[in-house]
Parts: C-alpha cells; structure tokens; sequence
C-alpha cells in the first residue's frame, strides 16, 4: 500500500524548535535542532537558528522531540478482551467502526502514528478503518492491516469456547481454511480485499479457548503455501507463534516476522538472526492478564496459560536482545486498553535493551519490518512529518514516553 501524501495545492512550511532531536538512524541525541517540514514531510534537520519572520514556529525547545512511534502489534477494530468468550459476537459491524475510530485515536495521541494491526475478528473492520483514515474521515495512525487471521478450524485465530450448536458469523470465519490449497486461496481473498500483509496463527492461543500455546496447528507446508501467496503480492505474511516448534517451523517456512515467541528456545533464536526475521515479542502484556485478567475473573485456561508463557517469554527477549535478534516493539494493545501502549518500554529495558535500542526498537526497526523505512520511523529528510514531543529525557527514564506532550502527524499537530 502507497502511504499518502498531502496534495502540493496544501503545502506550507513550518519550523519546529526541537530542544533534544532523537536521533535513531545514528542513535543519538542532537541538542537545539530545527525541523524544516513542508507539506506533510521533513525536509532539513539543522542547528537550530531562527526561522524566517512570519513563518509558523511549534516551540518544542523545551522538549525532546522523537520520530512517531510504531506498535507492531496491535488490535484497533475490535472490542478490548474480557471475561466473556462470546464477547466478539455481542458487537455488530456498525458499532465496531466507532470502537476502532475511538482506539485508533487513543493510540495516534498517545504519539504511535503508525501501527501493524494485526487481526480482527470482524473481517475486513481493519481495512474499512485504515481506508477512513487515509481519507481523513477520522483521525488515527497509518495502519498496515491483515484483515483477518489465516487459522484452522477451531484454532488459535477463531472465536471459542461456545456451546457447539452456537454457529459463528461468516464475516467471523473469513481466514478459517482446511488445507494448504485453501490456506493459499484465503490469502489470495484477503490480498484482493485490500489487506497490506498477511497474519497466520501458526500455534495455539493463550486467549482462545481449546487451544494450547506450544501446539502447531499450521503445518510447515500450509505457512510455506501462505507466504509464497504474500511474496507475489509484493508482499509478506507474519506468523503468531508461541511455541518454541512452531517459530521454527514458520521461520523455515519463510515467515517475514514472528508475533509473540513467548516459548523460543536458542535454536529458534539463532534461526530468527540468521534468516533476518522480526520477533515481535509483548512483554508487557502478561502483567496486564494477570492482574486484570484475575480481578475480572477471565477463563482459567487464559490465565494458566498466561502464567506459562509470561517469564519464559521474557527469558526469551532477555536472550534474543543479546543474541543481536532483530526485535520490533509490539504490545497486544486491545488485550489492555488502546493508548497506553508505551507501558512496554520500561519493560524492554528491564530484560535488556539500552534505552536507545527500545525506543529504535518502536522506530526504525519496525519500519524496516514494516518496508516503509522511507516513510516512517526516522526524524530526517525525506521521512513524513510524523513527531512525537515529551518532557524529560527518555534516554534516562524510558517510562516518560507514557506521558506525550505533543503529537503531530504529517506536518500536522495531533488535537
């Protein structure tokens, strides 16, 4: 998908005063810098000197300014995860499109301005939200969209734990397929329904009842099939994946990225930096089910299964950030509320990212995941306008980025 740009008709030039410049691309900070931007793009980052008289100032002097920041892995078209295993089919499509408006907000202010959305249970609600977006219908992040999961019967990708004479919206069971020819066929659809990448449940669900997280449910063959669909629509397909076989497989298979692996071993570890994939790996999240999930009384399978894979996937982050894995910043947002998406980063730095790693880990990492690293992800000419301003430094105390000052997308401040 081309990201859009503002019509020339539109442009103007403004000038932000940057007190401390984030540089990712060099991984430093550049004190008293000037952002040039005009239209929707940057065109000069330089010391700061003043700007010519009339032109439009945004005085972040006393601020350190940072590139948009990306989540891999969120879910805006959907409803937020609850004690109910019914909960997806108790919201119509309609109100589904004023959830998603609402969340994809919350996230574009807390300073994400672009997102991987990785699935909903409404198929295509990611599309149709993306596509308002672009349009300027609603305000929200750019969005890369998989408009459904690829997912067996039954699997980690479908909505479960129902009464089995309970039948299941169509709209529900887009990506549901029964063998590999299928698998490459439901790729086909969602690619000729507007769909930016690919996501595949290779291994059971933490949150899916009936389903276990170690468990392969795709077979080497049926990812291989998916891939090489997403690879002829110039594109790539991701793989949620916890157990330690399946992130082997899926890599083997030719996945582009692995959501989750939460039970990697070394093995799947040295395989991921050797073939390049992208772990995407939510940290956060476990704190979040278990607290929350407990109060609330969620299904006890979701929090057994939780409590299995919640230190171990840590363990795994800890090694991989040594091993020198590609990791990208995803959290699982709609799993916990959309908006607070920069709770994982004191998280990364805990199990061994410096602060610089964590926050290129949200910046150029995943918008070379991404392949929109011209684009997005960088404070530096050529990229879109898209900054994020907070009080303090965050190279000293990562839990600031919680708290955005400002927010502007496309040479446009955030409301």
């Amino acid at each position: 998908m081309m990201l859009l740009s503002a019509s020339p008709a539109t442009a103007q030039t403004i000038y932000v005063h940057a007190g401390k410049l984030v540089d990712v691309e060099k991984g430093q900070v550049l004190p008293d810098r000037r952002i040039r931007i005009e239209n929707d793009r940057i065109v000069a980052v330089e010391p700061w000197s003043p700007a010519p008289e009339g032109a439009i100032v945004i005085d972040w002097s006393g601020m350190t300014v940072l590139p948009g920041l990306i989540d891999m892995h969120t879910h805006l078209a959907d409803w937020g995860q609850t004690n109910n295993v019914a909960e997806p089919l108790l919201h119509s499509t309609q109100e589904m499109a004023y959830v998603g408006a609402k969340n994809a907000y919350a996230t574009l202010k807390a300073g994400f301005t672009t997102v991987h959305d990785v699935g909903c249970f409404r198929a295509f609600a990611d599309v149709a939200l993306r596509n308002a977006i672009n349009e300027g219908i609603v305000p929200g992040p750019r969005m890369n969209v998989v408009g459904a999961y690829i997912t067996i019967p039954g699997g980690g990708g479908e909505v479960t734990g129902l009464a089995p004479d309970v039948s299941v919206p169509d709209d529900m069971r887009v990506g549901v397929y029964h063998d590999t020819n299928e698998a490459k066929l439901k790729t086909r659809y969602l690619f000729q329904h507007g769909v930016d990448t690919i996501k595949m449940i290779a291994t059971g669900a933490v949150l899916a009842e009936g389903t276990e997280p170690g468990e392969l449910e795709m077979t080497e063959e049926d990812i291989r099939a998916v891939t090489q669909q997403a690879a002829i629509h110039k594109s790539y397909a991701t793989a949620h994946a916890h157990g330690a076989e399946g992130i082997k497989t899926a890599i083997r298979a030719g996945v582009h990225s692995i959501e989750h692996a939460s039970l990697i071993d070394d093995e799947g570890i040295a395989l991921a930096k050797a073939k390049g994939v992208t772990l995407v790996m939510d940290i956060y999240n476990g704190d979040f089910i278990e607290a929350v999930g407990t109060k609330e009384g969620w299904p006890e399978g979701y929090l057994r299964k939780n409590r299995e894979t919640t230190d171990a996937q840590r363990v795994g982050f800890r090694k991989a950030v040594k091993a020198g894995a590609i990791i990208a910043y995803g959290t699982d947002a709609g799993v916990y509320p959309h908006g607070e998406n920069a709770k994982q980063f004191p998280y990364m730095v805990r199990y061994g990212m410096t602060p610089m790693q964590a926050i290129q880990s949200a910046t150029v990492v995943a918008a070379t995941t991404l392949g929109w690293q011209t684009d997005v992800g960088a404070a530096s000419a050529g990229h879109f306008a898209d900054l994020v301003a907070v009080a303090g430094d965050p190279l000293k105390d990562i839990s600031v980025l919680s708290s955005v000052a400002a927010v502007m997308k496309g040479g446009k401040l955030v409301p």
